[in-house]
């Protein structure tokens, strides 16, 4: 009976993951969604604990305890601080891969070594190698998005870096199979593993710019999934095999999408050292960009019959998302057509801005996709870029020496009017000037974004429309 229930509880837990999965696609069941990965995770979990041969109940019960305290804090973080909340969950299952790896290893070592056929071992390889570059990793990544002072946002390169990393990796598998074939003889073999796999997280992070953090969560993401899917086969747990298959594959999707999105392939994401800063040119004439006052763009926005805004990682900073909805609602209430550009990696993760939106119950059906929006650029009237840099610079079209030639982007500078609300004029991951603050018909509003856009509000207010 047991034996039953347990079968009948990983079912339904196989069964509501996938849901989840679906319902996520959505912003109408995507709360639909999150409750159905949590039944599914909570009855994996009371599933698990109905195996035959359970112990230490207490030490369980103190695990679980721990993993409250810390994920309860964890879940209160502000959304700007999500891309690295998202990042430590990655750490945290990386780690956890990791650890019953090693558990698993040195208990058939000690007790049973017959049990430790070439696949078994093929399993924990692979699962201490995944697990332990995915904490790393994922901890590089969260300070990066933390922008803390000892974790350079910038790419940190050298030379042979590449060679360095591919070589520390390579070394890592050699050993890797050596235990695979002589688990007993070669154990001495197996730190060496842990402790490259875990460098190797780290080199593999460092060289990363900020602007691919997106694709990197949703990689290391991927990672984490099939650290689970190893796990999986050393524990003979196939719903382990299944939820981190749904993660690992579901994670390297929107990978592939990310990169699409941004022209580029894996290897120039992880290895092309992309948000590094590019040196500036001597000569030339200096560009002078044109300021405008929230007054003055108060005024064109309300006589505009359609205003596209373009949110960006600055709106997510300054937690402008519901001034932005106020004014929506001050300019849809003039008749003005208002939608959202939604770039695929504005931000710092995966669906950032279409999040911060649905905080601020922007309707789902004025996000717009960057492919869909850019054919109807040259007939907005006004285009409002909040905080988004080089998603909207023009370089990307026709400067092959620009990092982010070839990289599409949201078709902001063939709008009528273009106005761009920035603290300052330094420039975004990509280290290079944005084009499109510099065209004739562009003007920079300076300051807060949420400032910036509230002040707007209050003048389009005070006019009390038409």
């Amino acid at each position: 009976m047991r034996l039953q229930l347990i079968q009948v509880a990983y079912l339904a837990s196989s069964v509501l993951f996938i849901f989840s999965l679906y319902w996520m696609n959505h912003p109408r069941t995507a709360r639909r969604g999150v409750f159905a990965g949590v039944a599914g995770m909570t009855l994996a979990i009371l599933g698990t604990l109905l195996q035959p041969g359970i112990s230490h109940w207490g030490l369980i019960g103190g695990a679980v305890a721990l993993g409250f305290l810390v994920g309860i804090p964890l879940s209160w973080v502000p959304l700007t601080a999500v891309p690295q909340r998202t990042a430590l969950s990655h750490a945290f299952g990386g780690l956890a891969a990791g650890l019953v790896g090693i558990a698993k290893y040195y208990l058939l070592l000690g007790e049973d070594p017959g049990h430790l056929t070439r696949f078994l071992m093929t399993a924990i390889v692979t699962e201490v190698i995944l697990g332990f570059l995915t904490f790393t990793g994922s901890l590089m990544a969260a300070g990066k998005l933390q922008e803390l002072r000892w974790i350079p946002q910038r790419p940190v390169t050298y030379p042979g870096q590449n060679a360095v990393n591919l070589a520390l990796l390579g070394i890592a598998v050699l050993a890797g199979i050596g235990l695979i074939l002589r688990p007993e003889e070669l154990s001495y073999l197996f730190p060496v593993v842990i402790v490259l796999s875990l460098v190797f997280g780290v080199l593999l992070i460092i060289p990363i710019g900020g602007a691919d953090m997106p694709t990197v969560i949703s990689l290391l993401n991927s990672y984490a999934g099939l650290a689970a899917v190893a796990m999986g086969f050393v524990l003979d747990n196939k719903l382990l095999v299944i939820a981190g298959a749904l993660d690992g594959s579901s994670g390297l999707i929107l990978s592939i999408i990310m990169c699409k999105a941004m022209n580029r392939s894996f290897g120039n994401v992880l290895f092309g050292a992309f948000g590094q800063v590019q040196a500036k040119a001597a000569a030339g004439e200096a560009k002078i960009a044109k300021s405008e006052t929230a007054e003055g763009a108060a005024q064109i926005l309300e006589e505009a019959s359609l205003v596209v805004i373009v949110p960006g990682y600055g709106m997510a900073v300054a937690q402008a998302q519901h001034r932005v909805r106020e004014l929506y609602d001050q300019l849809t209430k003039r008749g003005v057509d208002v939608r959202f550009a939604i770039h695929p990696v504005a931000g710092r993760m995966p669906g950032h801005m279409n999040v911060l939106l649905a905080e601020a119950d922007i309707p789902y059906e004025k996000l717009v996709e960057m492919d869909d929006m850019n054919p109807d650029m040259p007939q907005v009237d006004v285009v409002l870029v909040i905080g988004a840099n080089d998603v909207v610079n023009p370089a990307a079209r026709h400067d092959k020496a620009s990092p982010i030639f070839g990289m599409p982007i949201i078709d902001a500078d063939k709008a009528r009017t273009c106005f761009a609300i920035k603290r300052s004029m330094n420039p975004g991951f990509a280290g290079i000037e944005n084009e499109l603050y510099f065209a004739e018909h562009t003007y920079m509003l300076f300051g807060d974004a949420k400032a910036v856009v509230g002040e707007i509000v209050k003048q389009l207010a005070g006019t009390g429309g038409h």
